[in-house]
């Protein structure tokens, strides 16, 4: 059978790059970029150019949801059921609670990585038949605050600015977001666009030093929620020094005396004390973005998850209106979307406080126009409840019916205490989704399987307004159907309890049914696309919005005429006050956490975490501090820590980081309770990173704050250790993972993780005040397959400790697949880098057995990896650097000429040249 390529886009951030899978049967066997997207013109990063492997057989028979399952009983597994069983259970369950409490005690918490149409179909679904707006989505944790900014000032949700536009600016001001590793695609970019044009300036602020920072000219390493002042500050230098536009201020904005009086004491002096910046460093800045021919800039999620959130995005796009950076080529305030169809959610409304096409739900007038178009008699006025209320209200008994899909809020939600004690209480649950491994189907009373990347059809838009087509390439696999099938099929069940004897209003063959439906709607406003077609798609590719009818191709960059989407045409400054951080650093919670992501990883790592060979570059949780703060505690790498909020606290090993300011810690967003978890003393299991997240919000957007929360870091006195490692056949592996997940909360502390590239890996480590029953460690040697006749074994159970070694002869060399340390973990330093580098093992003999034994040859693991896509490990490229001379530039290119790290995907470069950077030739050193 000869493979078949089909055109698709990338499921993973908003950067939204195409490309081309290929597949055979219902098989996808390779996925490459697609040269011909505008997004990427080709080029993916470590996570999409891995994406065909996430779709293997083995990993989908381990993880994915194939057909309807119910659960009888909250705790018990679960059982399958017909799709005819689940859709008419779910009718009746939602029609009663409607019928009993009333059309707001059901909520729908759904998901940026919808495609549109089902977004659509989700949205017309609440508002539209069952008369709520409960209806919110995860793009309320990534987005809502970048949504209410532009609103604010610019009158509608329209990011004016495009990819190209990196090309044509002369200073980049980069805050908020580490581009490096949440949007590597489009940082190459960056980095080519420095490269063709070494004047243009780029400034960097944020509390880490990531190799984002490490990139720029200028790096302002600001505190924690310090941004609205920072940008007070540069407008009140911009004031005094006469830089800004004040012809631009005059012609086409309001309210820019208000800003002026409220600005007037944020003076450099201040604002470096708040903000620990030097005031040198303001007025660098303050002149590089006003005095610029042409200046953008590129936000994320340190200015969206706050409880200040739409005054931070406001407070920047101050900036460009105050000094006309805005509307032409390289300018403009552009905001990094996180996931890869948040855009397409906000543009058909799918928020609590939205409605299609950027309409208001406030707005009587937009309430009556999108009423006409669904055919009801109105849409509801009052405000849904927003992702953080919708399981507020659950905890507290108010909502009492919820339906999530395709999103993981037992891992992303902050607070997960009161999110999982609303998982519980509710009445009924359904959870649609592609991975039955996700720690919300924990929680389901009915999980119903959806299709997912390389098997949906449809649309998404990426963060410059840019429309592709989603394509499947191979057909739904077991039972699952697509997302808005499913919503439509429960949909028309349910119009026959709530509306009977009416005509459908949901009448949808197919995709493309529900898209024209959604494309009418946008009709005469501002992201206009009824000039565009699935046709045209087809035939002329990804088109920006608007395009109105008539229009050869979209617009890339909007309010070029300087006429905005507000009554009077004029953009309006917003004089919103600096607000301290909901919860700041005090005696008590010493330590300023923030989060943030893993270059290759994604959200909850549903799917990523299922290659071993992306957890390369971080292999295992842990939490980052200035080592300072590690020295002052007595701490060193590896000990394990509490990190307590005041909503609760995990168990994590330490580790030091000169990327981290004093009084900071840094842990990484991804891990859930899936692959870090535990015990507290008090029975409670320990929910991963947003276990100790606060809820606390942003008043206008309700987009909580995620980026920062108060806490205090102290040593955890755990004197009983295991590690446990093995290889395991890759059908197997990922089963016993899952096994192992629900061990892990019989410790205080554990972890789990994947490993491996050619092979499957996978580590378990504990950590016990005392020493456990020997049962559950045989229960552990039995998930990883040592519980077999020709496994080593070593046992005192007076002293705790345990040992077990399983060897496999390979040809002429024996290998060590798997082994146990239970007890004392010290000889981890060197049987680790032996299982994981598959070194020959047969000379170690009883060692492998001998508590604290230490190898009569030195063994060295070979170091963290830089490089996924060549394993090139940072001791090789340290080591090889020694004797690469030159300038920095040539030094790189003998680097990747010798040992072509970075020479494929490039997600690697911005690591690359902080090492060069920092690795002396032998040469030079003295």
């Amino acid at each position: 059978m000869n493979p078949i390529t089909t055109r698709s886009t990338c499921p993973y951030c908003g950067v939204g790059c195409g490309v081309l899978i290929e597949s055979q049967g219902s098989q996808i066997t390779g996925v490459r970029g697609d040269p011909q997207h505008p997004a990427n013109f080709g080029r993916l990063c470590t996570k999409g150019q891995t994406l065909h492997l996430t779709a293997s057989p083995a990993i989908s028979q381990q993880t994915r949801l194939l057909q309807p399952m119910q659960r009888q009983q909250r705790g018990t597994p679960t059982q399958a059921v017909s799709w005819d069983a689940a859709l008419d259970l779910a009718t009746d369950r939602f029609a009663s609670v409607i019928e009993q409490h009333g059309p707001d005690a059901v909520g729908f918490y759904i998901s940026g990585q919808l495609l549109t149409e089902d977004y659509y179909a989700f949205n017309k679904l609440a508002k539209g038949l069952i008369g709520t707006n409960n209806v919110d989505t995860n793009s309320r944790l990534c987005m809502s605050s970048a949504v209410a900014g532009y609103k604010l000032t610019l009158g509608a949700d329209a990011p004016p600015t495009c990819y190209d536009d990196v090309n044509h600016a002369q200073c980049l001001f980069i805050v908020g977001s580490n581009a490096a590793f949440a949007h590597p695609v489009l940082f190459r970019r960056i980095e080519e666009a420095k490269e063709r044009n070494p004047a243009m300036k780029v400034i960097v602020a944020d509390p880490r030093r990531t190799d984002t920072a490490g990139f720029a000219d200028l790096y302002l390493p600001l505190q924690p929620g310090s941004d609205v002042m920072l940008f007070h500050g540069l407008l009140h230098i911009m004031l005094w020094e006469g830089w800004l536009d004040a012809d631009y201020i005059a012609a086409h904005t309001t309210g820019f005396d208000a800003l002026k009086s409220l600005v007037r004491e944020c003076t450099p002096e201040r604002v470096a004390q708040v903000c620990g910046l030097r005031k040198e460093d303001l007025f660098t800045a303050a002149r590089w973005f006003a005095t610029s021919p042409a200046t953008l800039s590129l936000y994320c999620q340190g200015l969206n998850q706050s409880s200040s959130g739409t005054a931070k995005n406001a407070t920047l796009i101050n900036l460009h209106l105050a000094t006309g950076q805005i509307g032409k080529p390289g300018a403009g305030p552009f905001s990094l979307t996180g996931q890869p169809n948040a855009m397409g959610g906000r543009e058909v409304g799918g928020l609590a406080n939205l409605l299609s096409a950027h309409r208001d739900l406030a707005n009587p007038q937009h309430r009556a126009e999108v009423a006409a178009l669904w055919g009801v008699p109105s849409v509801p006025s009052t405000p849904g409840l927003t992702a953080v209320e919708m399981f507020q209200a659950a905890a507290d008994g108010q909502v009492k019916a919820l339906w999530i899909a395709c999103t993981n809020p037992a891992q992303s939600m902050p607070d997960q205490a009161t999110v999982r004690r609303a998982l519980q209480r509710a009445e009924f649950v359904v959870v649609q989704e592609a991975y039955a491994t996700a720690a919300t189907c924990d929680y389901a009373d009915l999980l119903l399987p959806a299709t997912t990347w390389g098997e949906k059809d449809g649309t998404v838009t990426n963060s410059e307004r840019r429309i592709s087509r989603v394509r499947p390439a191979v057909p739904a696999p077991g039972q699952a159907r697509h997302d808005w099938r499913i919503v439509v099929d429960f949909a028309q069940r349910l119009e026959t309890r709530l509306r009977p004897g009416e005509a459908t209003l949901f009448p949808y063959p197919d995709a493309e049914s529900l898209w024209l439906e959604h494309r009418e709607c946008t009709r005469g406003r501002d992201l206009d696309i009824t000039g565009l077609s699935y046709a045209m798609l087809q035939q002329q590719g990804p088109q920006q919005w608007p395009i109105r009818p008539g229009d050869v191709q979209g617009k890339e960059r909007l309010y070029e005429d300087s006429v905005f989407p507000t009554p009077d045409g004029r953009a309006r400054f917003a004089a919103l006050p600096f607000v301290p951080l909901a919860e700041p650093r005090e005696s008590r919670y010493p330590f300023s956490l923030t989060t943030g992501r893993l270059r290759d990883q994604w959200h909850g790592m549903t799917r990523t975490g299922t290659l071993g060979r992306l957890f390369g570059h971080v292999a295992e949780p842990a939490v980052q501090l200035n080592p300072q703060d590690m020295e002052r505690r007595g701490l060193h790498d590896g000990d394990l820590v509490y990190v307590t909020s005041k909503r609760g606290s995990i168990v994590v090993p330490v580790q030091a980081s000169p990327e981290i300011g004093l009084s900071q810690a840094f842990i990484a967003m991804h891990w859930g309770s899936e692959f870090l978890s535990g015990q507290s003393s008090t029975g409670e299991v320990l929910a991963g990173v947003n276990a100790i997240t606060t809820s606390a919000f942003c008043p206008t957007s309700k987009q909580p704050e995620l980026k920062h929360a108060a806490v205090k870091v102290l040593k955890v006195e755990l004197p009983w250790a295991l590690l446990a490692v093995a290889w395991l056949p890759e059908a197997q592996a990922l089963d016993a993972r899952e096994g192992l997940r629900v061990l892990m909360a019989r410790f205080p502390f554990a972890s789990c993780v994947p490993f491996g590239r050619e092979r499957t890996g996978v580590l378990f480590r504990a950590a016990a005040h005392e020493a456990p029953e020997p049962l559950l460690i045989e229960r552990i040697e039995a998930l990883l397959g040592l519980n077999t006749t020709d496994a080593l074994r070593y046992a005192d159970r007076r002293l705790g400790q345990r040992r077990t070694a399983r060897l496999v002869r390979q040809g002429d060399a024996t290998r060590l697949e798997g082994f146990v340390l239970a007890g004392d973990t010290r000889a981890e330093v060197w049987i680790k880098p032996l299982l994981q580098d598959e070194l020959p093992a047969g000379a170690y003999g009883r060692l492998l057995l001998m508590p604290g034994a230490k190898a009569p040859v030195a063994i060295a693991a070979k170091g963290r990896q830089v490089c996924t896509c060549f394993n090139v490990t940072e001791d090789t490229i340290q080591s090889r650097l020694q004797t690469c001379e030159g300038n920095e530039a040539e030094r790189l290119a003998a680097l990747q000429e010798s040992l072509h790290c970075g020479t494929h995907c490039g997600s690697c470069v911005p690591e690359l040249k902080r090492l060069v950077r920092e690795t002396a030739p032998l040469a030079t050193t003295i």
